[in-house]
């Protein structure tokens, strides 16, 4: 274990964040720097807990009590060796994961619990720097190739293990950038992209090729893949996006947040000089209240909107863990992320009923009616009908699973009772040779839960095409975890 006594010495601590007015004028990381002596004191904070929880936490099964002892011995070189032993991008999880680890950790059951998180991404950090991270060529190669489709998490990480086996790896993108959901659908401010350029590098040099703007389905056919390829893995994620159908929908100004977000990280990355869709002294409403409202919310701050609210059906949740929600569940707690501290009015229990003309054919305000949970469904409070002002709306409520596309006709694919690709307990599909890992097969869900299936369908992929393997399996696809 760290240092037997850190929880009894030390409170949870976590990097200070830049000062609002400086940091909602660029789109860098909302972080300062966090000193390696604090990382230390954080990571001997953790326990010799007997039961490591946090294990049960990470769907990718991290050796978290290992690479915080090593921390804490400062031997950071060996602590990115465990930490890369069970997740390929930890520079992705520890920026962007909601840590059901740190739900779990036992410290957590009446205490802050520990800050792995934090310590994870400062492992890898330094481990970039220090230039520890290196290409891993196979010794020999298969003979065997395999296309993945897709470049979000869970389809670089089955293409980073499959390479690694010694298998000839191509990766399909549709856009024009490889990256997936990290390349356009995460601002800046949350992931700089430097981060998913130099881990691209690396697998370039360890054989993987990529083949950007290549619509699968369209541009190649599924049987294309299926003649050209031994093995065929989709990562396409869970795409499709739910819609609000109320009066008024069709009016101008209303957008998906997916529609949105890319524009704004085309213009960090140079293709444009201004977003398509611009919130600049606009008042924007936001209709969802999870993360990727937040990523709007904070997108149309720095583009200087007039006002920013965002919208959630549910009631405000409360700030300590509800009792029906004991540990190690993961709580669904009241939460205050970077852009919620910057901008904005969060407005719960509400309901769109209309989408109201401005007299020009766009969006000029919400009609929004106060709901309450009865019997568990949704009824509206009588009186509780107002208006809001909007002159852009974005749909930020989450997705239903992959689109309906051709490729899955293509292929003749089973779908399961809630439209994900079926798929068995090695990740196959119903059709030989093909695969299926991430949001499209369990649904949307979290990177984590990507990066964990992408090298669990790797290990299935490379005992169908070899008959055996040694890759890693972190869990199988009907596993379902105390946390979500």
């Amino acid at each position: 274990m760290a240092d037997p006594r850190g929880f009894l010495k030390r409170d949870r601590a976590l990097p200070t964040r830049r000062p609002v007015d400086v940091r909602i004028r660029d789109w860098k990381e909302v972080y300062e720097d966090f000193p390696a002596e604090h990382v230390r004191d954080q990571a001997g904070r953790c326990m010799d807990c007997g039961i490591a929880f946090c294990h049960n936490g990470c769907p990718l099964g991290n050796l978290i009590p290992e690479w915080n002892d090593l921390v804490w011995k400062d031997d950071w070189e060996e602590a990115i060796e465990r930490l890369h032993a069970t997740n390929n991008f930890p520079e992705f999880t520890g920026r962007l994961c909601p840590a059901p680890c740190e739900t779990a950790c036992v410290l957590g059951i009446n205490q802050n619990p520990v800050t792995i998180k934090q310590v994870e991404v400062e492992i890898i950090d330094r481990a970039w720097e220090e230039g520890w991270v290196k290409p891993q060529p196979p010794d020999r190669l298969s003979g065997k190739t395999v296309a993945v489709v897709g470049s979000g998490p869970a389809g670089l990480a089955a293409a980073q293990q499959l390479a690694r086996a010694g298998h000839t790896v191509a990766v399909y993108e549709r856009d024009d950038r490889i990256g997936g959901l990290l390349r356009y659908g995460i601002p800046e401010f949350k992931m700089e992209k430097v981060h998913l350029n130099r881990r691209l590098q690396q697998m370039e040099a360890e054989g993987v090729k990529f083949r950007a703007g290549m619509s699968v389905g369209v541009d190649v056919t599924g049987d294309d893949l299926r003649r050209r390829y031994d093995a065929v893995v989709l990562a396409v994620g869970a795409t499709e996006r739910r819609d609000l159908p109320v009066p008024g929908r069709e009016l101008s100004g209303i957008y998906q947040a997916m529609d949105y977000l890319p524009l704004a990280n085309r213009v960090v990355e140079g293709d444009t000089p201004t977003a398509a869709i611009d919130a600049a002294g606009k008042h924007v409403v936001v209709i969802g209240g999870g993360d990727t409202g937040a990523d709007c919310l904070g997108t149309a701050t720095r583009q200087g909107a007039a006002s920013v609210t965002q919208l959630e059906i549910l009631p405000r949740p409360p700030e300590e863990r509800p009792q029906n929600q004991p540990w190690p569940t993961y709580p669904m707690t009241y939460r205050v992320s970077s852009a919620h501290e910057e901008n904005g009015e969060r407005v719960y229990a509400v309901s769109t009923t209309k989408f109201v003309d401005n007299g020009q054919g766009g969006v000029g305000a919400l009609e929004l009616a106060e709901v309450e949970l009865v019997d568990g469904r949704f009824q509206p409070v009588e009186g509780g009908t107002k208006h809001l002002k909007a002159d852009l709306v974005f749909f930020a409520m989450g997705f239903t699973g992959p689109e309906r596309g051709p490729l899955v006709d293509q292929l003749g694919l089973d779908l399961d009772a809630r439209g994900n690709i079926a798929r068995a307990s090695n990740y196959a599909t119903n059709v030989d040779g093909v695969f299926v890992a991430g949001d499209a097969g369990r649904g949307q869900s979290l990177i984590v839960w990507a990066i964990a299936e992408g090298r669990a369908a790797a290990a299935g992929v490379d005992e169908y095409l070899t008959g055996s393997t040694n890759l890693p399996a972190p869990i199988p696809p009907t596993a379902r975890p105390l946390v979500v």
